[in-house]
């Protein structure tokens, strides 16, 4: 029962008259509460930034984006740009990108975020694109940042999540006065992690030997009609597939199913990267992602950053699996969403990137 609720069942057998005023005085009280807490939500979702809303034209259509500066402070500003994973996600990632500009911010940077096509104000659609199409965009939002006075051109970045694994490798070996690649859980090949993604579910979900086994089947006849570009129709017909698979997003895999990193790696080597993998990432082979890039990248120019309790999206996975904390977390304390050490150790790297003329 809530307060109001409470206050009220002990008013019964009080005359009318006091138990107007009991009932009116614990709304108050109720009120006040709420404001309170309210209080608290609004400053914890307070950050020490100034965001502008910001555009650029791709192409022919609109890319609707966020600028987020330091608090304080004309600049010129060394920049991250971002770059999503997955799924239809809009500038702020729901606004669980903001620690992170916060904690970049604090370091001097500036950060810069498009939604992607077809989200909130950005034009066409994101399943339409393969990942030179996200490269050609990331490098377009780089030339217009550098063009900008309160950015300074030689201090610019790139973050990136998951799918942008086979994105900011593309775009680093195109733009050679990248200042730095920081690469959060991305995967290499894009079959290798398709296939760990399903087993490491399977397993997760306590799955039999023989829905294994039927997972696996499905599978290799998927690669098949993939290699031979089969339509959408083919493959509902072939397949029976319980899992969704739109006609859109068919045409996205087709697109991009041959994705590896590996040859984008080795043409951006000298590049400083920081990798961060994840203890308990089902999503992607971190094992696997850390040996290539080390057996790609000089030494001298990675480093990992590994995060033994965290999940795929940097999450302990104990907060993870609990819904009802993971939502009070991301409502009164979204900074600690994140596992401990991961912003700071972001923001440590940059702010360690040089600043002076020798900067590249």
């Amino acid at each position: 029962m809530n307060f109001l609720g409470v206050a009220v069942f002990r008013t019964r057998g009080v005359p009318p008259r006091r138990r107007r005023r009991l009932v009116v005085w614990a709304l108050v009280g109720a009120l006040l509460a709420a404001a309170g807490l309210g209080g608290v939500v609004v400053w914890q979702h307070t950050y020490a930034l100034r965001e502008e809303k910001v555009s650029l034209r791709h192409h022919g259509k609109l890319l609707d984006g966020v600028l987020a500066r330091p608090e304080r402070g004309e600049g010129p500003f060394g920049l991250v740009v971002f770059v999503h994973g997955d799924g239809p996600t809009d500038a702020t990632h729901e606004t669980f990108y903001r620690p992170m500009w916060e904690s970049f911010a604090r370091a001097g940077y500036a950060s810069l975020s498009f939604s992607k096509p077809g989200v909130a104000g950005s034009e066409g659609h994101w399943l339409d694109q393969s990942m030179a199409d996200r490269a050609d965009e990331t490098l377009a939002a780089v030339r217009w940042a550098r063009d900008r006075p309160d950015i300074d051109g030689r201090r610019v970045g790139l973050w990136g999540a998951s799918q942008a694994g086979w994105v900011l490798p593309k775009v680093a070996a195109e733009d050679r006065r990248l200042q730095f690649v920081i690469a959060v859980s991305p995967a290499v090949n894009w079959k290798r992690q398709g296939r760990y993604n399903l087993l490491a579910e399977l397993r997760r979900d306590g799955a039999t030997a023989e829905r294994r086994d039927a997972a696996l089947r499905r599978r290799e006849t998927t690669l098949r009609l993939l290699e031979k570009g089969a339509s959408f129709a083919e493959y509902r017909a072939a397949t029976a597939d319980p899992s969704g698979m739109t006609s859109a997003r068919w045409g996205f895999v087709v697109r991009n199913h041959r994705s590896d990193a590996t040859a984008d790696l080795r043409a951006m080597r000298g590049t400083p990267v920081l990798l961060v993998t994840a203890g308990h990432d089902v999503n992607v082979d971190v094992a696997e992602t850390e040996a290539v890039y080390r057996g790609v990248l000089p030494a001298a120019s990675l480093t990992v950053a590994h995060y033994p309790g965290a999940t795929h999206s940097l999450v302990d996975r104990d907060l993870e699996r609990s819904r009802w904390r993971l939502t009070l977390a991301a409502v009164f304390a979204p900074r600690k969403l994140y596992t401990e050490g991961f912003l700071a150790d972001q923001a440590r790297f940059v702010a360690q990137r040089p600043t002076g003329p020798e900067a590249p």
